[in-house]
């Protein structure tokens, strides 16, 4: 992934991968040619404007999800089912999310994290609402509110979700399954997730369209500087979930995947480049993937597990998905 300067601007190429010239990206510098850099973000900023005028999707699990905010929350984003009774004695796992960019728009992967919801999950981002359905996105908007979350803020989500699970009063109370975590999130944010490494709430690691770079990141965001040793560190089943060859971030989690040789883990490939499914309904296909692992690895479910184990597993068998894993096997 490189990231470049324009102006008083960093542009992150890894979130604007889908607009970049294959020359280009099979060959980043660190600097673009004269005009590349302003033309990717307007082009960027315009697929974000465009994008943020489709509807909420409600999800496909057997929960409506909906997006909202809380105020004894501020500076976070909450996905959850809409109606909490629905729930009966089932307890929701956690999901915390870093965003695309590092970016303090909440909803910049909405319809990913919906459907997470809608399977029973509370799913938690860092930031705002500030885009989507009754938000208006502009080039400016768009750009100033990237690079602008910290990876501490997802520890924070877990904790305030432990917190509400106990609280008298909270619509949460005892509804939140606090021993299952899984720590995620999306190029930037995969690797603010990462840095949960050993951290002994979380269960599961889903890292999305995201590596470490081998290296430093120059004129990038502190986010994004990690060291391939923090992998070490890794000890719960951990999926990499990448756009195929030409998802930027292919070689960096393809090489994190390689790296994670003590632990279960598998790397999932989809021809969707960087940009993912995140913006399709439901979050396409890649949050459907995401869900079945997280049944898995956080219910036990035996039907998640078919998607990712076996000689005939669901994602072995489907023309649209590569998978290599190891050690899964070894997994209930």
């Amino acid at each position: 992934m490189t990231y470049w300067r324009t102006g008083s601007s960093a542009f992150l190429l890894s979130l604007l991968a889908m607009t970049v010239p294959a020359a280009l990206q099979a060959q980043p510098s660190s600097a673009p040619p004269p005009g590349v850099g302003a033309d990717l973000a307007a082009q960027a900023a315009v697929q974000m404007m465009e994008e943020s005028r489709a509807p909420d999707s409600t999800g496909t699990g057997p929960y409506k999800a909906i997006k909202r905010q809380y105020e004894n929350f501020p500076g976070f984003v909450v996905y959850q089912p809409a109606d909490l009774s629905a729930l009966g004695a089932r307890k929701m796992p956690v999901y915390i999310f870093g965003n695309g960019a590092c970016t303090e728009d909440g909803a910049s992967s909405r319809q990913h994290l919906l459907e997470v919801a809608s399977h029973g999950y509370l799913v938690i981002a860092p930031g705002g609402i500030y885009s989507g359905p009754g938000v208006t996105v502009t080039p400016q908007s768009w750009e100033q509110h990237r690079d602008k979350t910290r990876y501490q803020q997802l520890g924070q989500a877990i904790d305030w979700a432990a917190a509400e699970n106990g609280r008298a009063g909270s619509p949460f109370k005892g509804k939140i399954d606090t021993a299952h975590v899984a720590a995620s999130g999306y190029s930037c944010g995969g690797i603010q997730a990462l840095k949960y490494a050993g951290d002994k709430r979380v269960s599961t690691f889903v890292i999305m369209n995201s590596g470490i770079m081998n290296g430093p990141v120059p004129g990038g965001s502190g986010e994004m500087s990690a060291q391939k040793s923090l992998l070490q560190k890794i000890d719960k089943p951990t999926l990499y979930v990448l756009g195929g060859k030409t998802d930027i971030a292919y070689p960096n989690g393809m090489d994190d995947y390689a790296r994670l040789t003590h632990v279960p883990s598998a790397v999932i490939n989809t021809d969707v480049t960087h940009a993912g499914t995140y913006a399709e309904p439901n979050g396409g296909r890649a949050a459907q993937a995401v869900v079945a692992w997280l049944d898995w690895q956080l219910r036990g479910d035996k039907a998640g597990r078919a998607w990712f184990v076996g000689d005939d597993c669901k994602l072995c068998s489907d023309p649209a998905w590569t998978i290599e894993s190891r050690k899964l096997d070894m997994l209930p």
